[in-house]
């Protein structure tokens, strides 16, 4: 099982564990696996201290970063150019949920709005992990052409998540050499295509590349599904959210254990772009009648930026959410990484030999 990626990368099993901490990521290449961590919203700075972490802690294992560099952003990083544009009826009602959920306002922004989503940041983000040579480069959304040469140039592998076969085409075209088909099953930012669907398109378009499947995998009966749909391993986010390296705070930790299979809602409302996540207040308040359309990437991020990492911080119960595929419902305990992938080997081993007898 997933002899190609082992043969490619070296991992030992067929699993990219995504983690928007280091330690969640270093946790994924110990076990075998394959870390990841999603980098976007961090500094330069920060890029800097947690990639040094994880060669530090992996040495030869297989790794990468995921950064998003999607199409159509301002050139340069600007908070004070993009609140000048902000619709006073979108400002108010950000301010009527601070107050009605009692809010408070520590003066601090939040991960959305310490810098702009710009070409500008994405640059500066790539000059710091192109520096370290790292072995991968996850694209989550957007594939820019300038990106890959660069990453390629360094010696660093390039994963493209898609979530259409049209973007596994563009993808192709600037330059990368294994597709992630993530269904819209998947938490955080999701396309309309299922995952069994989606799969085997990709799978086609792949031109004999690797691919990996996304969305609702969070057992090993998922694992072994994805290898029969053609894929050559597994990228999973939600099934390590609860996890003690991921170390979510209580409230949160409770949210995530106790979600059933429709505790998760597409919104536009965190980024601007279609976004799974725990339903909460939060969604609830951005679909209710009367609520304001949600701004575009990255208008929306200026807009809620502060009061949702103050919300965040001060775990205002009703509003904490966190982005979360439709596999959560398969979280029942707060449990090591290392754990969580050996469970899903040992399932979807004893599924394939079923299968095979």
């Amino acid at each position: 099982m997933g002899a190609r990626i082992r043969d490619l990368l070296g991992a030992e099993r067929p699993i990219f564990g995504f983690g928007m901490d280091p330690e969640v990521a270093i946790a994924a290449s110990r076990a075998g696996g394959v870390g990841i961590w999603g980098c976007t919203r961090r500094t330069p700075e920060e890029i800097e201290e947690g990639i040094s972490r994880m060669k530090a802690a992996l040495g030869d294992l297989p790794w990468g970063v995921d950064l998003v560099i999607p199409a159509g952003m301002p050139e340069t990083d600007d908070r004070s150019a993009i609140e000048s544009t902000l619709p006073e009826a979108h400002v108010a009602f950000v301010e009527r949920m601070r107050h009605r959920y009692e809010v408070p306002d520590d003066g601090l922004p939040g991960m959305r709005s310490r810098f702009v989503r710009s070409e500008e940041t994405a640059r500066d983000q790539l000059a710091v992990v192109m520096d370290h040579r790292i072995p991968l480069l996850a694209l989550g959304v957007g594939s820019p052409t300038w990106a890959v040469e660069q990453a390629h140039e360094q010696g660093s592998m390039i994963v493209s998540l898609v979530g259409r076969p049209a973007h596994a085409e563009t993808a192709i075209r600037a330059g990368a050499d294994i597709l992630v088909a993530q269904g819209t099953d998947s938490g955080g930012h999701t396309g309309p295509i299922g995952t069994f669907t989606l799969v085997p398109l990709v799978v086609e378009a792949a031109g004999g590349r690797p691919v990996l499947a996304a969305g609702g995998v969070a057992t090993g009966r998922h694992l072994a599904a994805a290898m029969a749909l053609g894929a050559d391993g597994v990228w999973i986010g939600t099934a390590l959210l609860a996890s003690e390296e991921a170390a979510p705070s209580p409230v949160l930790l409770d949210k995530l254990l106790a979600a059933g299979v429709t505790d998760t809602v597409i919104s536009r409302s965190v980024s601007g772009k279609t976004f799974r996540m725990l339903r909460s207040s939060w969604s609830d308040e951005w679909s209710a009648e009367g609520a304001p359309e949600p701004l575009k990437m990255p208008h929306q991020d200026i807009l809620i930026g502060d009061l949702l990492g103050q919300v965040m911080r001060h775990e205002v119960a009703p509003l904490v959410h966190e982005g979360a595929g439709q596999g959560v419902v398969h979280l029942t305990d707060q449990e090591p990484v290392a754990t969580i992938i050996d469970r899903l080997v040992a399932e979807a081993e004893q599924v394939l030999g079923r299968v095979s007898d």
